[in-house]
């Protein structure tokens, strides 16, 4: 089993449920993790026989420029979509933070995880 992953990759973007929220935009910090056995031999060293880190970063990209109510809903559609492209993929794990969340006092991130 192999794991190929990006940490701590950073977005604004203006995803939330409040519509101040989808007008003023926030930080995000998201994680993403995919566990895979290779469908062919790694010792050809060919970027085709696993996971491109740059594409998985891309994917994550797009989805973020995609404003939503929810950040399960991101989340969920960074892991759909990154298994829709590499499909030998057996799991997606996938950690948003929305930093400074809008809430009564001071919290410095909220955080989801989705496992796919």
């Amino acid at each position: 089993m192999i794991t190929i992953a990006i940490h701590g990759a950073e977005f604004f973007a203006y995803h939330g449920f409040y519509p101040q929220e989808q007008k003023l935009g926030t930080k995000f910090i998201v994680d993403v993790e995919v566990d895979f056995i290779p469908v062919n031999n790694l010792k050809e060293d060919k970027i085709i026989n696993t996971v491109d880190y740059e594409k998985l970063y891309n994917i994550v990209a797009g989805q973020m420029k995609q404003t939503r109510k929810l950040i399960e809903t991101v989340a969920q559609s960074i892991a759909d979509e990154t298994k829709e492209k590499y499909p030998f993929i057996e799991k997606v794990t996938v950690i948003m933070k929305k930093m400074n969340p809008p809430l009564a006092g001071k919290v410095e991130y909220s955080k989801i995880v989705i496992v796919v």
